[in-house]
């Protein structure tokens, strides 16, 4: 009798009060659920349209402008590598790459630097200026973010200004730019874009790029907010905000990867649509570079058969030739050196640069 009353008492409670009730790893799971669910349904609205996005033929304009980047790992300043994968370096380059996002961190997590981290960063300046004229070496900085991870705080002023005083290092280290990787920045906030005013203050003032490797944007209406409701973690920026962040830099480089797209042609379509979206709101000045999977997971999250150099190569071609066939800022970027096939250098300098692998 107490047992059947009780789940009428259960059943007269409100969905929200239900949620609450859940400890946090109920919540996340079923979260993680949902959200894998989602690219599971291709007969529906969603999986529809990311299959209508990834047919036609790329336009012949949509290649590369020249103004891709890489990011590489930190062994490039740390000592591990030599002379040898110096001297090799320009041959691995080939293509359009204009800017190297080379690992410089990570910052502490009060926002400093510290200078021990990157001894041979001036050797790998000066080969790269001497190798590869016209590319430029940008400190690429990250740490973990604050409330969703134990990291840097940035609604705290004094941290902001560690983080400032870190990218001023680097420049006077000789490094051609800075840019941030914090992860993860949740849409909306704030203490973000104060940073990003703050440090573009300083790299204006010395004709140095700042560049920052953005979130995805909403491909539905607040998604973020109901990935935020149900697992703590948004992932995806509103295109608002996006916005906000590509108004206060030089250049954005999307992570359009870790997709949980099970197949090849959900991925390139998910790659247009995220496209379409950064260009909606990218200004025109700002280099909008969108980032390829040169890498290989397989996990709910990130399929390796499905995420792969082609795929989003062809989903950045369609979206260029349908939205902005004569924008020269935009490009891709390439992740990373350090996991990289040559499978995955052969797609991007043949489907994006038109050269021979």
């Amino acid at each position: 009798m107490q047992l059947r009353a009780a789940g009428r008492t259960t059943a007269r409670r409100r969905p929200i009060e239900v949620w609450r009730g859940w400890s946090r790893r109920r919540r996340v799971a079923l979260g993680a659920a949902v959200l894998a669910a989602l690219p599971l349904l291709p007969v529906g609205g969603a999986g529809l349209a990311l299959r209508l996005e990834a047919t036609g033929d790329p336009s012949a304009q949509a290649r590369s402008r020249g103004r891709d980047a890489a990011w590489l790992g930190h062994a490039w300043v740390d000592g591990r590598k030599g002379p040898a994968d110096l001297a090799a370096l320009p041959q691995l380059l080939r293509g359009g790459i204009r800017d190297l996002y080379v690992h410089t961190g990570p910052l502490e997590h009060d926002g400093t630097l510290p200078p021990a981290l990157y001894p041979q960063a001036a050797a790998l300046i000066a080969a790269v200026h001497r190798e590869l004229p016209g590319v430029r070496v940008q400190a690429w900085l990250g740490d973990l973010v604050e409330p969703e991870q134990e990291g840097l705080h940035l609604d705290r002023p004094q941290v902001r200004g560690a983080v400032t005083e870190a990218a001023t290092q680097v420049l006077d280290a000789g490094f051609d730019g800075v840019h941030f990787d914090l992860e993860p920045v949740h849409s909306g906030d704030a203490g973000f874009l104060a940073l990003l005013d703050q440090v573009h203050a300083v790299t204006a003032a010395r004709g140095a790029p700042l560049s920052v490797a953005t979130s995805q944007i909403d491909p539905l209406p607040a998604l973020h907010d109901v990935a935020g409701a149900l697992t703590g973690h948004p992932k995806w920026w509103s295109q608002e905000y996006f916005g906000q962040v590509a108004r206060r830099v030089d250049q954005v480089a999307v992570m359009s990867y870790d997709t949980a797209m099970p197949l090849p042609s959900l991925y390139t379509g998910y790659v247009a649509r995220q496209t379409t979206l950064a260009l909606e709101v990218t200004p025109p000045g700002v280099d909008l570079l969108m980032g390829l999977p040169a890498y290989w997971e397989d996990q709910w999250s990130h399929r390796g058969s499905a995420e792969t150099v082609p795929a989003a190569v062809r989903g950045v071609r369609l979206a260029l030739g349908r939205r902005a066939p004569d924008r020269q800022a935009f490009g891709v970027a390439v992740y990373a050196d350090f996991s990289a096939t040559d499978a995955d250098w052969n797609s991007y300098r043949r489907d994006w640069c038109r050269q021979a692998g």
